[in-house]
């Protein structure tokens, strides 16, 4: 059987030989180019059934490439790589339907799982002929590079290519907002309004006559006929923030609205047609409320066709410099500031907070301490943070595992009094791996051979750790 070809175009010599060599050895026939331009004369040439392909080559872009070959109906996939993890890249290497996009430096193993996901998936690649929409005018921006928001921003460059509906999930301040407008954004819709409403915001018996609007008379204090936000948005996108504190009688009729794409005003009688994109965010587990019974099952998936999960500023530190730097140029302009930077121990604290309040507490804290700084450089005093070396809370449950042991281990460097630590390593492993065989062994009731299965180790290896670490092992109905 004919191996699957590959083609890889790149400006960077280093990049094709790396990528070529990894694919080679999985058993690809591998092709590699130098720019733009000769990818595009190999993929008219020749069917690849994967091409990797740069974003910024010469002659041609990756973009301008990937937009050619839709047009051309090639069958090829492509992968779309760079070294600039922005919003709009991977965006626009979605929407003008790439297979994936692949940032820089990227991990071989991930080349590989994806080419393989690619060659097998290509039969089942739909032809997408659709011309890249005109880019609407400059708004607020998304930042973040980290792996996290990466996998946020694929979802949003596949789904601004259709109306589906969107359901966002995270926690406060995490930017679900945002997310909203940028899919509107960059969806065929951006030229309509975009509209939003806040559902626990408004009393429960004005929240029906905010959605569907009301006629003179239709009730006490209707003085006069409302336009509701379902015609406010025509044409557009309806964000239903805090979408899981709607009363379960309103969800019944937001349900309807849904299905028959049609509603009437309170006291009306018309019907008037709704032609609105629905974008729905919460900060609450929705699938939890379900089964409480405190959120309809049917609107849930109704409203869950495409879901995003934003992930918190504590599941993605690596973006803090850049937020950071954001927030602070951002302030400067609008406040009148003269905020230059932000010192080591400073960038080191925020860093090491949990931010609770997400992006949203990052930015107010950086803005009373860009107000209120003696000097243009912001310290950890101007930062007035709570106190990061705090005992931790009894309930962890809410805090990932490395904030805990991060927040554990730092007493160990301040106790050393300027004094470099030795041995940590080995002791510290050991505080780790005690209670996590030992909550294994009670686990599988004393049997080795499942906990070292549990655990993903060698049977032998478990038996070593079990003596070296003097692990009682209790077998079940044993007393102790």
């Amino acid at each position: 059987m004919t191996q699957p070809a590959i083609l890889i175009a790149d400006d960077e010599d280093l990049i094709r030989r790396v990528l070529a060599d990894a694919l080679s050895e999985e058993g690809y026939t591998v092709e590699t180019v130098p720019s733009g331009k000769l990818a595009w004369e190999r993929l008219q040439a020749q069917p690849f059934a994967l091409a990797f392909v740069d974003i910024r080559m010469p002659d041609l872009t990756g973009l301008d490439l990937l937009l050619r070959a839709q047009e051309a109906q090639l069958p090829t996939s492509i992968i779309i790589m760079t070294g600039q993890t922005t919003l709009t890249n991977a965006v626009e290497a979605m929407k003008r339907g790439a297979f994936d996009y692949l940032p820089k430096p990227f991990d071989l193993e991930e080349v590989k799982a994806l080419a393989a996901r690619a060659c097998e998936a290509q039969r089942l690649v739909v032809e997408d002929s659709t011309p890249a929409l005109a880019t609407p005018g400059k708004s607020e921006q998304i930042i973040g590079h980290s792996a996290a928001m990466q996998e946020v921003y694929k979802v949003i460059g596949r789904v601004v290519k259709n109306d589906a509906t969107v359901l966002i999930q995270g926690e406060s301040g995490t930017g679900k907002e945002l997310i909203a407008k940028v899919i509107h954004r960059y969806s065929a819709r951006w030229r309509a309004p975009f509209v939003g409403i806040n559902c626990s915001a408004i009393p429960m018996d004005l929240l029906e006559s905010e959605f569907f609007g009301h006629e003179r008379g239709a009730f006490t204090g209707a003085i006069e006929r409302r336009v509701g936000k379902f015609e406010q948005a025509a044409g557009g996108t309806l964000f239903l923030d805090e979408i899981g504190d709607m009363p379960l009688v309103l969800q019944a009729k937001l349900l309807r609205v849904i299905q028959e794409r049609e509603f009437t005003r309170i006291g009306g009688r018309d019907t008037i047609k709704s032609d609105v994109r629905i974008i729905a965010a919460t900060n609450k587990d929705l699938a939890a409320a379900v089964r409480e019974h405190l959120f309809r099952e049917d609107l849930y998936f109704r409203l869950r066709v495409v879901p995003i999960a934003l992930p918190p500023l504590r599941q993605r530190r690596e973006d803090i410099p850049e937020l950071t730097t954001y927030f602070l140029d951002k302030i400067n302009r609008s406040m009148g500031t003269s905020v230059t930077g932000i010192s080591p121990d400073a960038q080191t604290v925020l860093f090491q907070y949990l931010w609770p309040g997400n992006i949203r507490e990052l930015e107010n804290v950086l803005l009373r301490a860009a107000v209120l700084a003696p000097g243009r450089m912001l310290t950890v005093a101007d930062l007035s943070l709570p106190n990061t070396d705090a005992p931790l809370p009894e309930d962890l449950t809410e805090l990932p595992l490395e904030d805990v042991v991060r927040r554990k281990l730092r007493p160990y460097f301040q106790r050393s009094s300027g004094t470099i630590p030795t041995g940590l390593y080995t002791s510290i492993i050991e505080q780790i791996e005690k209670p996590l065989i030992e909550l294994t062994l009670e686990y599988t009731s004393g049997n080795q051979l499942k906990a070292a299965d549990v655990l993903g180790v060698n049977r032998n290896t478990l038996r070593k750790k079990i003596t070296d670490l003097k692990i009682e092992v209790r077998k079940a109905g044993t007393g102790g």
